[in-house]
């Protein structure tokens, strides 16, 4: 072991932690370099009989503790991925670190955000206020929004991805990691490359970079990336290819070294990208066709619909997933059935409904088994913008302290639009021309639906159901920091520091559909035309969305007629959820380093941090207005629920404040074994916090109409205590490296999220998540190269957690049956069985059983006593019942709660596993280098109640490439397939709320990837 100690590998690896541990200025590094030389040189003039069968793996350099050590000596477990390094994997995007990197998960979320999970901790909620798990970072800079999704890869020093809480250094909200990029800095060197690249669904992406070192102190980089590519899904209804790319990057790095003493560089990043990117996939649903008997009591087939939830808790797995909502169950499409809802009559002098009444407009659909076609009526429109400023300054205090500056500016613009339902419904208009009124008056005009077509202001017109989302959201931000870093030469060094973060955001989620707007103009804003006469009313004349024209008290409410592009953000004829969110945060921190010892070292941080969230909530509207006396003014209230009839105001600031302490205390040994050329022992406990938030409002809904069971308006904060015990090897001579972790983690109110009454309602559970992990890469010869990786996790919800599923309200209690609400309510409600049986008997309506879900239904049309003004259900009244199922229900109507103890968190597959081989061939001057990576994750849930709709099924992913490499012309040619066998894995999944059904959107990979690249470096 003595000579084990001198060999030249380990000489190398202790001047590059010489020199990372001198403070790491210019003159140091050149200094260990001369050593590195020295010591190279007579390890690379070892005869072929001497030489090893492999050789050293190059270490990695990294800043996971803010100073640059080696991977191989920080206690963390941190995995770091170069810039040629993601080049050999196809590493593009954040969502691909997955294949590289144990324990984690990637998957898109339905909105403008993601969701990166480390060890089966990341964001589930979905909140705007909520703060994302994994801190995601550029150049050591968190950055609250960012496109890591979107954005590709380009000019990459290195990316590092540090797991478990990282409370100290980066902040409160990296409870489950960190993911930090860091882009390469200009160089005293001047040079360029280009690379040029095309591939399957006519791929083209270039990218380049340019540095100029001006003088002896002054350098500038510049780089940049380009990608545009078609469609990889088909829309068979516009027969359009969906899903294409358009997307550029830019950067610019100015660095000025005047002095040993002192630097400064400033950084600009843009990014744009405008394209038909999906935000989800396809949309399935395993149709619920409601209940045809209830107990003994056969239900009438224009009922059952009202036991219909639209879509079954069913596996996505199956057939019947490629289904669509049963349309009969829907709110806005039963209140066609109600009387006058837009009618006159024929030359037979038969009456004709403007639309298609007791017809399933989704009762025809037939959805392809293939996951990359759609059929929609609408093509995606996506677009997002990034900006990125940062100024970085280092100052020289002496010869042993140091101190740092960072100030960080980014803007980040979003919207994506696409069809709502994904599906293309049947025709629902009828022909209003021609018709005349109901009581044989000619029709002055032809109607709302003249040829069978309607025209939505938004929308346009058609003649079937057209259903559109926009997802949008503006967000600035500021950051700064100032911190302190010792190098003393003694046992003891330090790094303090203080940041402030400010945030802003305000999110905006519309859904426009054009039987709103046919609701808002046939059934709330109509009037009645006397005739002269008989004095009867003959037909309804829609009003034109201005003030109500009316001398009599008449409800009714604005409609926007502005285009999809140029709504005025006051109609109520869409859905409109406004999250305006304000984020404050400052923290003190700081980190102690003891070398007790030549071999132990004790490391303790610790972090305060005050933060301060304020959320402004701005109720939605949809389909809601106000009876008023034009007249006095008066408003007295109206049947559709509303309080205002135009706008959405604003109701008061939520304010929350946090004070908490982070940190962790490692205590790492380096252990001299005899199997090992260097091996470091560590074990740490990190305390990690993120921040709560507040619970987007529900909808403004007068209580005299409708009543529901109150939900929180917060939610908490989140806390974890992680316990890790890790072991870094190096072995056979430097050519293999073996890290190994284990981990448990007691968490404390994880944040999920679901759609519960149109918004995203936010739940907190406890949690307990234990694991391994194991990391090698391991040069079998000097040509040959393995890469492996595996993470083992297995989570728990605590027990006694428990929450209401949506999918399964009754819970399989015989004894409740689930019933469809009217249109002013937004979530289905469970009602006794034996009322229902009750109520068939009696022989009641669509119309009397969509009011079980409207709060209150007892006696008194408009009674008023000190709980307040209720509207009474006659029928229920009338057969001896006083059901209130805010009192008389579980949870006040909204279904029992499912047990979720001993459940596994969502996506947390409890195996990940990565797989690379690496060759190269000599060609005369020429090296041909073959590479081949394979990553599987095994089977996991969606959400939290693990049922057989949430499980995903395991999946894997293969890519392989072949590099011809001319080191002395600095050129490369690539041949690469990505995703060989064309899987089409179902990664996430999100469920849309009751009133539109229940349908699940879902997330895929991308498809086959053929490319070949032309590098060319200079």
């Amino acid at each position: 072991m003595v000579l084990d100690f001198c060999k030249p590998q380990k000489l190398i690896a202790q001047a590059i932690r010489q020199a990372n541990q001198m403070n790491h200025r210019p003159l140091w590094r050149r200094a260990a370099m001369a050593c590195l030389a020295m010591a190279a040189a007579p390890a690379l003039a070892q005869s072929d009989a001497d030489a090893p069968s492999g050789q050293a793996i190059e270490e990695i350099t990294v800043t996971a503790q803010k100073i640059e050590e080696s991977i191989q000596d920080v206690p963390i477990a941190v995995s770091a991925l170069t810039g040629d390094g993601m080049e050999d994997l196809k590493i593009e995007r954040g969502d691909e670190l997955v294949r590289a990197v144990p324990n984690v998960n990637f998957s898109k979320a339905n909105f403008s955000t993601y969701n990166f999970s480390i060890r089966g901790v990341g964001t589930k909620a979905i909140s705007a206020s909520t703060d994302p798990a994994v801190a995601v970072s550029f150049n050591n800079s968190p950055m609250i929004r960012n496109r890591l999704y979107e954005q590709e890869f380009f000019d990459v020093q290195r990316v590092e991805v540090l797991r478990g809480p990282q409370g100290t250094l980066y902040g409160r909200n990296a409870t489950a990691g960190v993911v930090n990029m860091l882009p390469k800095m200009p160089s005293d060197q001047f040079e360029s490359d280009i690379k040029l690249e095309v591939g399957s669904y006519n791929t083209r992406r270039t990218s380049g970079m340019f540095n100029l070192p001006m003088g002896d102190s002054l350098a500038l980089r510049i780089s940049g990336a380009m990608t545009q590519r078609d469609g990889y899904d088909y829309n068979t209804f516009t027969e359009n290819n969906v899903n294409d790319r358009d997307l550029y990057s830019t950067r610019t790095i100015l660095e000025w070294q005047p002095s040993e003493a002192f630097s400064a560089n400033l950084i600009w990043q843009h990014f744009e990208e405008d394209d038909s990117r999906s935000r989800t996939g396809k949309q399935l649903c395993t149709r619920d066709p409601g209940l045809d008997m209830v107990g003994e009591i056969e239900v009438p087939e224009n009922l059952q619909a009202s036991f219909s939830q639209g879509c079954l808790p069913g596996s996505l797995y199956e057939n019947d997933a490629f289904g669509a909502p049963n349309g009969n169950s829907l709110a806005f499409i039963r209140v066609f059935d109600r009387p006058f809802a837009g009618l006159g009559r024929n030359e037979e002098g038969l009456l004709v409904p403007f639309i298609k009444t007791g017809v399933d407009p989704y009762g025809n659909v037939e959805q392809s088994r293939d996951l990359r076609e759609i059929n929609t009526s609408y093509d995606p429109v996506f677009r997002a913008e990034n900006d990125v400023a940062q100024l970085n300054l280092e100052l020289a205090l002496g010869d042993s302290l140091r101190l740092f500056t960072q100030s960080t500016y980014a803007k980040d613009d979003y919207y994506s639009s696409q069809d709502y339902n994904r599906y293309v419904s049947d025709p629902i208009f009828n022909d209003s021309e021609g018709l005349i009124g109901l009581f044989g008056r000619p029709r002055i005009e032809s109607g709302p639906t003249p040829g069978g077509i309607y025209t939505d202001p938004q929308l346009g017109p058609s003649d079937r159901m057209i259903a559109v989302d926009i997802s949008q959201s503006d967000n600035r931000q500021m950051s700064h920091e100032l911190r302190l870093q010792s190098s003393f030469d003694g046992p003891f060094n330090f790094s303090l520091g203080a940041n402030t973060l400010d945030f802003e955001s305000q999110d905006d989620y519309y859904v426009f559909n054009n039987t709103f707007t046919y609701i808002a103009e046939m059934i709330y804003n109509v009037h009645f035309e006397k005739d002269e006469v008989l004095g009867f009313d003959d037909f309804w004349k829609p009003l034109t969305g201005g003030p109500c024209d009316e001398t009599v008290t008449k409800e009714c409410f604005y409609v926007d007629y502005n285009s999809l592009e140029e709504v005025d953000d006051e109609g109520h004829n869409y859905f409109l959820s406004r999250n305006l969110v304000k984020t404050r945060s400052r923290a003190l921190f700081g980190e102690t380093y003891w070398q007790m010892t030549d071999d132990v070292k004790l490391t303790a941080g610790l972090r305060y941090t005050e933060d301060k969230k304020t959320a402004t909530p701005v109720p939605s509207q949809l389909l809601l207005g106000t009876e008023i006396n034009t007249i006095t003014g008066e408003q007295p209230g109206g049947a559709s629920g509303g309080k205002v009839r135009r706008g959405y105001p604003r109701g008061e600031d939520i304010e929350q404040e946090w004070q908490e302490y982070t940190g962790r205390l490692v205590l790492d040994w380096r252990a001299d074994t005899p199997f090992t050329d260097e091996t470091l022992f560590y074990v740490s406990y990190a305390h990690g916090y993120k921040g709560g938030g507040s619970n987007p409002p529900r909808v403004d809904i007068d209580p005299r109409v409708v009543q529901y069971q109150p939900l929180a308006n917060t939610f908490k904060p989140e806390f974890v205590n992680a316990f890790e015990l890790g072991a870094k090897n190096i072995l056979m001579d430097g050519s293999l490296t073996l890290n190994a972790t284990a981990f448990y983690y007691d968490y404390e109110d994880y944040q999920v999220s679901q759609i519960v009454d149109r918004i995203s309602f936010n739940e907190n559970f406890d949690t307990e998540t234990w694991g391994l992990e194991l990391e090698s890469a391991w040069q079998l010869t000097p040509n040959t190269r393995l890469d492996f990786n595996l993470g083992y996790l297995k989570t728990r919800i605590a027990d006694g957690e428990e929450s209401i599923d949506v999918m399964d309200r009754t819970q399989g209690n015989e004894d409740w049956i689930l019933v469809r609400p009217n249109i002013q309510v937004p979530s289905n409600c469970i009602a006794p069985r034996q009322l229902i049986e009750d109520l068939l008997n009696a022989g009641v309506s669509s119309a009397d059983l969509s009011q079980i879900c409207a709060g209150s239904l007892r006696g008194g049309a408009y009674s008023e006593d000190v709980e307040g003004v209720f509207r009474r259900l006659d029928l229920i009244y009338n057969l001896g019942y006083s059901y209130n199922p805010l009192n008389d229900a579980p949870n006040g109507g909204r279904g029992f709660t499912a047990d979720l103890s001993g459940n596994e968190l969502p996506n947390a597959p409890r195996f990940t596993t990565n797989l690379g081989l690496e060759h190269k061939i000599p060609v005369r001057d020429w090296e041909l280098k073959l590479r081949a990576d394979y990553y599987r994750q095994s089977e996991s849930y969606a959400r939290v109640y693990n049922t057989e709709y949430d499980r995903l099924e395991d999946w894997s992913n293969l890519n392989i490439s072949a590099s011809f490499i001319q080191p002395v012309w600095n050129l490369e040619m690539q041949l690469y397939v990505k995703n060989v066998f064309d899987d089409t894995p179902i990664t996430d999944f999100f469920t849309n709320s009751d009133d539109t059904g229940l349908s699940t959107n879902v997330f895929t990979l991308d498809p086959r990837i053929v490319g070949f690249s032309l590098y060319k470096g200079f």
